[in-house]
């Protein structure tokens, strides 16, 4: 999966289309990612120990990272992310034409 998180995506598909946030949680082997303040849903709690009244509580869902494109912190526009191999080790890139900028810090093996 090329998307990390501290990440800023645009949301592509869905009820939250053309939302931007950061992600805070990766899921590789599901292909989801949480994002900030996107897909936000109510889940109805009984009381327990922890809450006495129970209630309705609102939280993050997961999105299919397929819906969701990496914003280019370079030219601030939804891109691919392509990865170079450089000296220093390998790096994500803006895969948008013109553009082509080091989207992360070098990852060594």
């Amino acid at each position: 999966m090329k998307l990390r998180r501290d990440d800023t995506v645009l949301v592509r598909r869905g009820k939250d289309r053309g939302k931007t946030g950061k992600i805070l949680r990766v899921m590789p082997r599901a292909n989801k990612v949480v994002v900030a303040g996107v897909n936000m849903v109510k889940k109805h709690t009984k009381p327990t120990p922890k809450t006495p009244h129970g209630g309705i509580v609102s939280f993050e869902a997961p999105l299919a990272a397929a819906n969701v494109a990496l914003v280019c912190p370079h030219c601030g526009k939804p891109t691919r992310v392509g990865k170079q191999v450089t000296k220093d080790g390998i790096v994500r890139i803006c895969k948008r034409p013109g553009c082509g900028a080091a989207v992360s810090s070098p990852k060594t093996k």
